[in-house]
């Protein structure tokens, strides 16, 4: 492959094409009317436009991706993750237009798609699963037979779900049959599928999962777990490498069923295994994700692997580039998913415009992003702006490093998660590892964040009192916690 096209847009546009210039190939933008002057349209070197700025009229039109690449002569497509990344029948369309998808076949994206399918064949290899059912339910009535076997509270979940869609915690026998029609009526809305499964409930679980690569001459490897725990809605907001929690005997017997989940389908490119884990360190197959994921970047940092370059040369037929045994963690990563949210009013999605926008820099600080100052964050899409990273010699000064880069981010015009990855950062819970998935119900309020704010404000007030004497300096507090746009701003970060 000389020339592939990107059919993504932000961060993960640019992030791909960036190690495909330093590996001398040629890229392919496509963009929508919302990104017209995006940075990844700019730094392509080719672009073309695919439709109006709703998804399903651009990015998520395989025939439009499909064309642009014939129209360009690019010869393989990187889906980056979400849109079109995990896409079956994307994945078929390509292969039948004589185009490389950079991913995996699309009978591994079917079976791994479905929790259901993904279950059946990750049992072929022994995996642990969380005691529950293996096909869907069609009976209720046995269903709830089942389900006071297994023990309440259990977990109502779509075979097709995700996002925390289609899922519904039960208590107890009287509320089963209610709930199970909430989840097959979500489920059906959500993806066109009502069936659903049941398993245990695990009260208190950790979020981990396995980075592992698949090429086609029959090597698959992992590069080690990332915890994923502190999440929101369901979905991740901050992620490190490696865990705290695992031991070395456990992230062997981790790595080991994760090589095997992959086996199971004849995985190839890179992909993730993901497990809950209870609070005796008992781990669970949750799900596979057929893509690379947004916090890829720790990985990188602790293995030395490109993702994307090792990805890009498995589609072109070429071995994994090492072996197993090559592999060692080094020092410890952090990513903050900076999301255009409120996270004082349930991180519900902001808009609006970018009027100041710097990233932090410095020794080990990675920012990848598709934004700059005065730029719109569009409603069309996830509302994630950039993915702050950071690497240290160990855990400790990864998280100093990150708390340093929090404040150094400036970001205005928005709301953020900023505020929140700080907070986090400075939890005792998080700290000493002692969280799990529930991390921001039990311990995050939005005061939590006003608090910080008034420190900032006090901050503002000593500087102003050296600048300007004690008397004016007792004036300028009440001006700077009142009417500042620096306060008012950072008070939304």
């Amino acid at each position: 492959m000389q020339k592939i096209l990107v059919a993504n847009r932000g961060e993960i546009a640019l992030r791909v094409m960036r190690s495909a210039r330093e590996m001398g190939i040629k890229t392919v933008a496509v963009y929508s009317d919302a990104d017209r002057d995006a940075l990844h349209v700019r730094y392509a070197d080719e672009a073309v436009y695919i439709g109006a700025a709703p998804s399903n009229q651009s990015y998520l039109v395989g025939e439009k991706i499909i064309a642009a690449c014939i129209k360009t002569g690019a010869e393989g497509i990187h889906p980056g993750y979400g849109f079109l990344s995990e896409n079956a029948a994307f994945a078929k369309l390509v292969r039948q237009a004589g185009l490389i998808l950079i991913g995996p076949s699309p009978e591994a994206m079917e079976i791994m798609g479905n929790k259901l399918s993904a279950k059946a064949a990750a049992l072929k290899y022994n995996i642990p699963m969380v005691p529950g059912t293996e096909e869907a339910i069609t009976d209720v009535a046995e269903a709830k037979k089942r389900a006071v076997e297994v023990g309440f509270p259990i977990l109502i979940k779509a075979a097709a779900g995700g996002g925390g869609k289609g899922m519904r915690i039960v208590d107890g026998p009287d509320d089963f049959e209610e709930q199970m029609q909430l989840a097959v009526s979500e489920a059906t809305s959500a993806f066109g599928d009502g069936s659903v499964f049941i398993e245990r409930y695990v009260s208190s679980p950790r979020h981990i999962e396995i980075q592992v690569l698949g090429d086609t001459h029959g090597n698959i490897v992992h590069l080690f777990e990332r915890d994923c725990s502190v999440q929101r809605r369901h979905q991740k907001v901050i992620e490190e490498a490696p865990s705290k929690v695992l031991t070395p005997a456990i992230r062997e017997q981790m790595g080991k069923c994760a090589v095997d989940v992959a086996r199971s389908v004849n995985y190839t490119g890179a992909g993730t295994v993901e497990f809950i884990m209870d609070d005796a360190l008992n781990f669970y197959f949750l799900e596979m994700n057929t893509r690379l994921q947004v916090e890829h970047p720790v990985t990188e940092l602790i293995t030395g692997v490109d993702l994307v370059k090792e990805q890009i040369n498995i589609a072109r037929g070429l071995p994994i580039s090492f072996k197993q045994e090559d592999l060692q963690i080094r020092g410890h990563a952090m990513e903050l998913r900076v999301y255009a949210e409120d996270p004082a009013n349930n991180f519900l999605p902001d808009i609006g415009t970018l009027q100041t926008y710097i990233t932090p820099k410095g020794p080990g600080v990675r920012v990848d992003d598709g934004f700059e100052q005065g730029m719109e964050i569009p409603i069309y899409y996830d509302p994630m702006i950039a993915k702050l990273i950071t690497y240290g010699k160990d855990r400790p000064e990864a998280i100093e490093r990150m708390i340093r880069a929090i404040d150094e981010y400036q970001i205005t015009g928005i709301t953020t998660t900023l505020g929140f990855g700080k907070f986090v950062m400075q939890h005792d819970a998080f700290t000493s590892g002692n969280f799990d998935t529930h991390f921001v119900k039990k311990y995050f309020t939005p005061e939590d964040l006003q608090t910080g704010n008034e420190e900032e404000a006090k901050i503002a007030a000593i500087l102003m009192e050296q600048l300007l004497g004690k008397n004016k300096a007792i004036v300028a507090a009440n001006v700077v916690a009142e009417t500042s746009n620096w306060v008012k701003n950072r008070s939304r970060l």
